[in-house]
């Protein structure tokens, strides 16, 4: 509400906002990104959704009708915002100390991420500074709620105080340059889905660097999956401002914790000679890729087995369908949807023995992930999406002849588009397990940036 409100305020059209109680913080964040810190905010007394239709009408008239007229004849200049504490310089010593005291400091300041950090002296940030050609006061770009800039100073300065290597400084800039292109929508990082960046590595650096490919893979263990899992959620909380409570500014309603880095198994992908995942976002077999994505949820571990290859396909199938469930609504109707299923090696090659490559595996899932028409609905109309409807984006164009029909129970396929699904290959090289990673829409779509090579 507060972004339509700065366009009509610029239309120089006085404006109030209305919203939940519990998104004061981010709206405030919102308009001061926006320029319009100014603008008033009306809370709905309570949670829309859960209210009956009697509640909700007499809230409206008889509380937030009357508020909104209230700050509109009071006017705007007369909601102050005391202005924000500024920031250090980027070369401040901010503390000084032992760890207890640098600790407490950060802590105090809400600069962790609830867990004790690696001070950032000025001889680390410089390690981490030589391992890059990059100027350190390079912007790598703009973010939001807080419209901080991304600097590849910066990027030093979490990745010590995550517990990364300066080695891999050269990750650290590539993640941050996918946060910070617009395609990824850094804006929207802190909705109340609560989903978490995941980022995914492919190439010769997972290797070069120890990252962890195979059992355990997704485990909090090894240092450079943990550490840039890690960095990357606190650089979302310090630079980009998305805060949980009492900033409010990260709205995740129940969320989840930082994901580790995904490292893709490349030998196992060469001996079944399919493409490599970095080579499926369209860059080179030699060059090492950092992908940043959004993860709404994961699946249980699919395990998949049997005497033909289509046993396991429908072991994948009902994995991911019991993942993304009506969910799927939210890729019909904001157009994107890239689901990521991680393969476990043997159950590949057992795949490709059967003549299946990844095309083949997309299409049947493309296929074969199906729900009925009566739960997306459902689903969209209890996340506030009220305008939902399959029958009009059909007539829009929007969607295929595949969603058509009357009967509400209709089965219609999840994915819009089966070859916007990612697959990587990783994990147990041992057990015949695979699991889902279900992506939130336009939120966090896939981004990837080749990462600097310094040999």
């Amino acid at each position: 509400m507060m972004r339509a409100a700065a366009t009509a305020e610029r239309a120089g059209v006085p404006a109030v906002a209305i919203g939940g109680a519990g998104f004061e913080g981010m709206g405030r964040a919102i308009g001061r990104s926006l320029g319009v810190p100014h603008v008033p905010i009306v809370s709905y007394p309570g949670v829309i959704l859960t209210d009956d239709t009697a509640t909700f009408r007499t809230k409206m008239r008889d509380q937030v009708a009357p508020a909104v007229v209230d700050a509109l004849v009071a006017g705007s200049t007369t909601t102050t915002e005391a202005a924000p504490e500024r920031d250090p310089r980027p070369t401040d010593v901010v503390v000084t100390g032992d760890l207890d005291a640098v600790t407490d400091h950060f802590e105090a300041r809400g600069w962790t991420d609830g867990l004790p950090i690696v001070p950032p002296t000025p001889d680390r940030v410089a390690a981490f500074l030589a391992r890059t050609r990059r100027d350190p006061d390079e912007v790598l770009g703009v973010l939001a709620p807080e419209q901080r800039q991304a600097t590849v100073r910066s990027v030093a300065v979490t990745g010590v105080m995550a517990g990364c290597r300066p080695e891999h400084m050269p990750v650290l800039v590539a993640v941050v340059e996918c946060l910070a292109d617009p395609v990824w929508r850094v804006q929207d990082a802190g909705s109340t889905p609560g989903w978490e960046p995941l980022v995914v590595l492919s190439g010769p650096v997972v290797e070069r660097l120890d990252f962890n490919s195979g059992t355990g893979v997704m485990r909090v263990g090894r240092r450079a999956n943990t550490s840039v899992g890690r960095f990357t959620r606190l650089y979302l909380r310090n630079v980009a401002g998305l805060r949980i409570p009492p900033e409010h500014t990260d709205q995740g309603a129940i969320a989840s914790t930082f994901q580790v880095a995904l490292a893709e198994n490349d030998r196992a992908v060469v001996e079944l000679g399919w493409p490599s995942f970095r080579r499926d976002r369209g860059f080179a077999e030699d060059e090492s890729v950092v992908t940043v994505q959004s993860v709404v949820t994961v699946s249980a571990p699919i395990y998949s087995g049997g005497e033909t290859v289509r046993d396991h396909l429908d072991a994948l199938t009902r994995g991911m369908a019991d993942a993304i469930g009506p969910w799927a609504y939210t890729g019909l109707e904001f157009g994107a949807f890239h689901p990521l299923v991680v393969l476990g090696p043997a159950v590949a090659a057992v795949l490709a023995r059967g003549g299946v490559d990844k095309a083949a595996v997309r299409a049947h899932l493309g296929e074969h992930l199906v729900v009925t028409a009566s739960a997306l609905q459902r689903c969209a109309w209890n996340v506030g999406s009220t305008s939902f409807d399959l029958d009009a984006k059909v007539a829009s164009g929007e969607l295929d002849a595949r969603y058509a029909g009357t009967d509400p129970d209709r089965l219609v396929p999840m994915l819009a588009r089966a070859g916007d699904l990612g697959i990587v290959l990783a994990g147990n090289e041992s057990r015949n397990q695979s699991r889902g990673f279900v992506q939130n829409h336009v939120q966090g779509v896939p981004v990837s940036r080749r990462i600097e090579d310094l040999s």
